[in-house]
């Protein structure tokens, strides 16, 4: 479109008046040429989906920023264990809180055994990870593409197996459209969609039986998955956090920073070349006679023969010429020839500065701290960490709600429902309402993950124990940010208090931090973690 503009009556254009500055053209026009179309998030996202998933596997496989990055998600949001905490809504079911406390203990225990068993790991189709490990993967996914997707399977005759139900992990690139037909207002990426945009189910292709040397792993057909049953049992799990309106499908991690994360590689492998060519000469003999002059020294023509006998006898002179002074060597040189040491150019030229600063803008478009992402606390006081680590903590809590929690919580109502229909468990006798009647309410759980890494343990314990004699905070929550079971907790101390007394020894002496290590003046360090 040519550019149209309208002048007044003395020839000048008219300038609009910008009630924000964001919306003009900057000082200076800068901002002149920037007109992105408005998008909603499937229009800008999905015509570019594959393409940038594939650009952050890649980079997650070959970068050490981003396959850390990955990693911080996975150990700080799941961790080593993924304990469930069940909390059935006992007053929306009309029970009493001894019956539901009763039930729900059975139902932990029951549950874990399926969940986290490392022998069978009936939990998982393919049979090769726990309930755990299956919510590490959806994360590490999740960071990498956006989304977690899995579906459930119904297997019979596995040997030993109390359960049917399975999860079966599903790679995001297999969900798609059917022969690679155009994205429409029912069919998104794969995506099978009503009218308000909720999923009804989802096309996935098949695995690639013909050999992974030359293919991608997929083939040529697909599979839809209903959603769910008639009754509303979930077929497909499909977890993400969307960020518009009618979004289908997720954005992973690394798209604002894909930009920047190659450019680091390169730029540390230049810089890395440049130090060692620097450090491979340390001095060279310049000759102030040309070939041709050599030549005529010796009386010779210029040919391959002349020049060879030319170096052979300047190599065998600087092997013989070996003068020493108090054992020291002294270099004995030609007639026409210059010693001339080389001091290494490795110079930092604001490499340092630079390479921080792509690091920074890394971290912050992966929601980390740059601390953590490039392994480098050299900076750090105590109070920095602790409120870069408290940000973070923040972030990892609400993905941990989000992707692993729900996830989990999917697992959990397949695997409950399935128990309760066998009688295997059975619902407290005081409940006036079913499980289909109820299933929020039956189902509803938190799950507890990694805990909170403490920077100096003995603050963060009296921290905990004022909170909690105050009335602040209860056991249960501060044991959570350890990553702990309270209730196993409890138990075991019961037990060892039990076994104490057996042995004879006194009871443990529960003694409050404040007495055990008074508060005191302690001085900020510099330049370190106090």
């Amino acid at each position: 479109m040519p550019d149209i503009s309208f002048l007044d009556s003395s020839g000048r254009p008219i300038q609009k008046a910008e009630s924000y500055t964001g919306t003009g053209t900057g000082f200076g026009g800068q901002l002149q040429r920037w007109n992105p179309r408005a998008k909603t998030a499937d229009a800008a996202l999905l015509p570019d989906l594959k393409r940038g998933n594939a650009r952050a596997e890649d980079l997650v496989r070959n970068h050490a920023l981003a396959k850390n990055g990955v990693q911080l998600h996975v150990d700080n949001i799941v961790g080593h264990m993924f304990r469930l905490s069940y909390k059935p809504k006992w007053r929306a079911l009309g029970m009493s809180e001894e019956d539901a406390r009763a039930f729900a203990k059975e139902v932990e225990d029951a549950f874990t055994e399926y969940a986290e068993d490392p022998i069978n790991c009936y939990v998982d189709a393919e049979r090769k990870r726990t309930l755990t490990m299956m919510c590490r993967e959806i994360t590490a996914n999740h960071t990498s593409a956006g989304e977690g997707m899995a579906s459930a399977e119904w297997i019979t005759g596995r040997p030993g197996a109390l359960f049917n139900t399975a999860i079966k992990l599903v790679n995001h690139h297999r969900v798609c459209n059917p022969n690679h037909a155009p994205d429409s207002n029912s069919l998104r990426a794969g995506v099978k969609v009503d009218r308000f945009g909720a999923a009804v189910g989802y096309w996935v292709r098949n695995h690639d039986i013909t050999g992974y040397g030359l293919s991608d792993g997929m083939g040529n057909a697909w599979t839809f998955v209903p959603r769910e049953t008639r009754w509303g049992r979930q077929q497909f799990l499909h977890v993400f956090e969307p960020r518009g309106d009618g979004q289908t499908r997720g954005e992973n991690q690394f798209l604002s920073v894909m930009e920047q994360l190659p450019q680091l590689s390169k730029l540390q492998q230049t810089k890395l070349q440049n130090a060692i060519v620097n450090a491979m000469y340390a001095a060279v003999i310049e000759s102030e006679l040309g070939s041709e002059a050599a030549m005529e020294i010796i009386g010779g023509d210029l040919s391959t023969d002349k020049l060879t006998q030319y170096m052979s006898t300047l190599a065998d002179y600087h092997e013989g010429a070996d003068i020493r002074l108090n054992g020291v060597k002294i270099p004995h040189l030609m007639p026409g020839e210059n010693l001339n040491l080389l001091t290494s150019g490795n110079a930092d030229n604001g490499f340092s500065e630079l390479e921080s600063s792509i690091t920074r803008w890394i971290a912050a478009g992966t929601n980390t701290s740059k601390e953590s992402l490039t392994k480098d606390y050299r900076e750090l006081s105590y109070s920095t960490a602790r409120a870069s680590m408290m940000e973070s903590w923040r972030y990892f809590m609400g993905r941990r709600k989000i992707i692993p929690s729900r996830f989990a919580s999917m697992v959990f109502a397949l695997w409950l429902e399935e128990a309760i229909d066998s009688g295997r468990i059975r619902l407290p006798r005081s409940a006036t309402r079913g499980f289909y009647e109820a299933k929020a309410s039956w189902c509803n759980c938190e799950w507890i993950g990694s805990g909170r890494i403490a920077i100096d343990g003995l603050k963060e314990v009296k921290e905990s124990i004022l909170l909690i004699e105050s009335g602040l905070s209860t056991y249960e929550k501060e044991l959570a940010k350890m990553g702990e079971d309270y209730q196993e907790v409890f138990a075991q101390q019961v037990r060892e208090m039990e076994e104490r007394k057996k042995a004879g020894l006194p009871p443990p002496s529960w003694v409050k931090a404040l007495a055990l290590a008074p508060d005191q003046e302690e001085p900020e360090a510099v330049g370190g973690v106090s």
